[in-house]
């Protein structure tokens, strides 16, 4: 079975829990992105700093006009590769594995921050995951051990350049 097909990690988001699951990269902790207080409660358990952004996942590119962003002025360039991409200071990703657009789908943006607490490397396993997180999480969902690194991250300007950030 797909792990992004399993009801309750699609209704555990959708009711604004955070879960502890493997994204197109690493182990992220995630929750919708357009409910503020999951938000929130993703940084507080994270410890991380408020103005420290995260990455965003959708489903596809339209979904960035649910943050106020138009993306028509901006090209995206194709990669096969995770990329996320820095859009008027917001990062969005679409993710390159079908299974996890069609979460997307039913869920909505979900933001994405690596499972780790600030300044400790990333989760690999669930173990190390429920290790830092213990019960401030909702649900885990064992995808085995991920040793992947953070997506390529791309700042695109209106000009159509682009800037580099993280290969």
């Amino acid at each position: 079975m797909n792990l992004f097909e399993d009801e309750k990690l699609i209704e555990t988001l959708s009711r604004g829990g955070v879960v502890v699951m493997p994204t197109d990269t690493i182990y992220g902790i995630v929750g919708q992105a357009l409910d503020q207080e999951t938000v929130k409660r993703i940084y507080e358990i994270k410890k991380r700093a408020p103005e420290k952004k995260c990455i965003i996942l959708i489903g596809d590119w339209s979904e960035t006009n649910k943050f106020g962003i138009d993306v028509s002025q901006f090209k995206i360039p194709e990669y096969e590769e995770p990329t996320s991409f820095i859009i008027e200071n917001i990062a969005f990703r679409v993710p390159v594995q079908a299974g996890l657009r069609d979460l997307l789908k039913k869920t909505g943006p979900l933001i994405v921050p690596s499972a780790n607490p600030e300044g400790l490397p990333p989760a690999e396993n669930i173990a190390e995951a429920k290790n830092y997180f213990g019960d401030e999480v909702d649900l885990y969902i064992d995808g085995g051990t991920i040793t992947g690194k953070a997506s390529k991250l791309i700042k695109l300007h209106k000009d159509g350049s682009v800037s580099i950030l993280r290969e």
